[in-house]
């Protein structure tokens, strides 16, 4: 049985739908023509930016955070939690690093080593361990001047958690699994700094 012409069986049905469709916009178009009306849009809220980091403004924040604050050179000296924390800038190469020793880094383990990179990859967060001239370190590192405020408050308290939690918990103190209260108590000196870089 031969098949069925389906193509000019289906251009009169096709047509018929074409017409329809078009035949409103042709009615809407005959109608008398209305002005555009165009809803005034809401205000957009206002939004405050931060002005760029820069060794200025980075020491009035670290001053808020220990008002016995040691300016050297590019550099920065100051203690949080008895831990003495170093903030070095880079304006050239717009970077920033904040450092807190924690061991000369002889006598290192292959384990314990292990475990900081295991930490570097998810508990430390933004600090990390690193070594340099025989110190193992906690650091922070960021370019300079994208670096916003509460970034860079809640990067030392990281770093300092870095330290502080080394050959235990070896975290910064953010979001992490378990129900223990490390977490807790790591979170409130990542708190307690940004309450008091609130007036900056």
């Amino acid at each position: 049985m031969p098949a069925r012409p389906i193509l000019p069986a289906v251009l009169p049905c096709l047509s018929l739908v074409a017409i329809l469709s078009f035949g409103g916009g042709f009615a809407v178009m005959a109608q008398e023509a209305q002005p555009d009306v165009v809803p005034t849009p809401d205000p957009l809220p206002e939004i405050t930016s931060e002005p760029p980091m820069d060794y200025e403004r980075l020491g009035r924040i670290l001053a808020a955070l220990d008002p016995e604050l040691q300016p050297s050179g590019p550099a920065f000296q100051l203690t949080i939690l008895d831990f003495p924390v170093f903030v070095i800038t880079d304006t050239g190469a717009d970077r920033m690093r904040a450092m807190v020793p924690i061991r000369r880094a002889e006598g290192l383990t292959s384990e314990e080593m292990m475990r900081m990179m295991q930490a570097n990859f998810d508990s430390a967060l933004d600090a990390r361990y690193a070594v340099a001239n025989g110190t193992l370190w906690a650091t922070f590192i960021h370019p300079l001047s994208p670096l916003k405020k509460d970034q860079l408050i809640s990067g030392l308290g990281q770093t300092v958690n870095v330290a502080r939690t080394y050959g235990t918990l070896y975290s910064g103190g953010g979001v992490q699994y378990g129900g223990g209260d490390s977490n807790n108590l790591q979170q409130e000196l990542i708190q307690e700094l940004l309450k008091k870089g609130e007036a900056i």
